[in-house]
């Protein structure tokens, strides 16, 4: 990290609420918005993973044609479904970082295609990330002899993958 930059934090955003709240959370909470040359602003680095599209053969299972407009149909949608959250995400951040009228922190977008998991952990590398923050869904308790059942149950399969293979510290802020 560079004390003249402020930090880079990547922040996970998706459809669910779960990653709302934790762009709100780190928003209040966590970054700095940086008091001009003592305290650079930090760098909140947005990343939407957009799901790899499906590959499909020319005839579908019921043996229909499968053809290129229901495929581009498909992508406009997924690539509108970034959009809108991505929008979203820029709106809170707009939002929660003025002061006086001036932005406070500074906002980075990136959207990546392919599985979230490890397309997070990459961009954590890729982008120089200081810390990643990510939403929790919370969705309950499993008890198991294996703690990675505990880790899985708690967090969910996403949060869980990043927090052992992340190469930041990686902060999760769970829905309430």
């Amino acid at each position: 990290m560079d004390p003249a930059e402020g930090r880079r934090i990547l922040v996970a955003v998706d459809e669910g609420d779960e990653s709302v709240h934790a762009l709100r959370w780190c928003l209040t909470n966590f970054a700095t918005r940086g008091d001009g040359e003592l305290a650079p602003p930090d760098t909140i680095l947005l990343l939407y993973v957009r799901p790899t599209p499906p590959t499909y053969s020319v005839l579908d299972a019921s043996g229909y044609l499968f053809v290129n407009e229901a495929t581009a149909a498909i992508d406009g949608y997924s690539r509108a479904v970034a959009d809108a959250v991505v929008d979203k995400a820029q709106k809170l951040c707009a939002l929660h970082s003025k002061e006086n009228g001036e932005v406070k922190v500074k906002v980075d977008v990136k959207v990546a295609v392919g599985d979230a998991r490890s397309v997070i952990c990459d961009m954590v590398d890729k982008l120089g990330a200081d810390v990643l923050v990510m939403g929790s869904h919370g969705y309950g308790f499993f008890k198991s002899e294996d703690s990675r059942w505990f880790c899985r149950a708690l967090l969910g399969s996403v949060s869980d993958y990043c927090v052992r293979n992340a190469n930041c510290p990686v902060l999760i802020v769970k829905l309430k």
